[in-house]
């Protein structure tokens, strides 16, 4: 009886707390910037890959196994701006979810699908390199469209189910200030993110350090060549760079954030919560950055994107348009 009216005190703790935050943002000029900074954001990410899913969609000649990964990356990064950001916006400017609420759950299981989407698809886009560069002959035989499509399933079927899984065994887990957080450290969170990320990294790092040798050597023995092989062997340079970019981008990102949770895991003192919650939306500014690699090292990107800026995908069919 002692315990259900510490509960009900608490709550009408929190629920005080939750009326003095939403007043005192309320009130300040930081609230309205940290708005505009979180809407601005949001809007980069869906307009941005917008671009990227348009341009892959419409335009034919941009139809290989490649793209096709790009495409389902470029999704998962749409979907963060229009579901993820919206609703984790509302919890960094105030208290007045809690943990128990519909709407605080469904935000952390799309939170957890679309980032280790996100993860596998760089994983899988990274695969696709290896073949390109260190098995060029046998590259159209192993990584077609059949491939493709089969990897963009798993890449979104593992991340739902590790999504389902962790929310699930969250709900019967009571947290001590039953507040919706952007980050809940727990057993099942710690063990998902050797998963969805420690792991999927490390694989990430070794396929690019071997396709780096490899390049190396592709280089050495092309230089008494013709001048035109050793342009398209620039070509497939450029696309591997980018590619590694963005993967390094990826890791720079979201490497705080997972290295930060373990550590508030062993030892709560060691970062605060904001902190952790800062390191999280850096790690969801990767879905704004990869459109602008994409934009400023693939011609055939930014080409695509300016004729869809342009409208001229509304004057007339240009979807055989040579991009190249």
């Amino acid at each position: 009886r002692s315990s259900q009216l510490r509960k009900l005190v608490d709550m009408i703790e929190d629920q005080s707390l939750c009326n003095e935050t939403t007043k005192w943002h309320g009130q300040t000029v930081t609230s309205y910037a940290l708005n505009f900074v979180f809407a601005s954001l949001s809007f980069l990410i869906i307009s941005g890959n917008l671009l990227v899913i348009t341009s892959i969609i419409y335009f034919k000649q941009l139809h290989t196994p490649t793209n096709f990964l790009i495409l389902s990356l470029a999704v998962s990064d749409l979907l963060v701006g229009a579901l993820v950001l919206p609703f984790s916006s509302v919890l960094s400017m105030s208290s007045c979810w809690y943990s128990t609420h519909l709407l605080c759950k469904i935000r952390g299981l799309f939170d957890i699908l679309l980032s280790v989407s996100s993860i596998l698809n760089l994983c899988f886009i990274s695969v696709d390199r290896y073949y390109v560069v260190c098995h060029p002959l046998t590259y159209r035989n192993k990584i077609n469209v059949r491939v493709s499509l089969l990897m963009i399933l798993v890449s979104w079927t593992v991340p739902l189910l590790l999504a389902v899984t962790i929310t699930v065994r969250g709900i019967g887990i009571e947290d001590l200030s039953r507040r919706c957080k952007i980050f809940s450290v727990t057993k099942e969170s710690i063990t998902g993110s050797f998963f969805a990320f420690y792991i999927p990294a490390i694989i990430i790092l070794t396929i690019y350090l071997k396709i780096l040798v490899v390049a190396k050597k592709q280089a050495r023995c092309i230089q008494n060549t013709l001048k035109i092989a050793v342009s398209v062997s620039q070509m497939e340079k450029k696309a591997n760079i980018t590619l590694a970019i963005v993967v390094g981008v990826f890791l720079m990102c979201w490497t705080p954030y997972f290295l930060s949770g373990s550590l508030y895991r062993i030892n709560k003192s060691t970062k605060p919560d904001v902190m952790v919650e800062i390191f999280k939306w850096i790690g969801w500014s990767n879905s704004m950055l990869n459109p602008l690699v994409y934009a400023y090292f693939y011609k055939w990107f930014r080409r695509a994107f300016k004729m869809i800026i342009h409208g001229k995908l509304f004057q007339g069919d240009f979807s055989n348009t040579n991009l190249f």
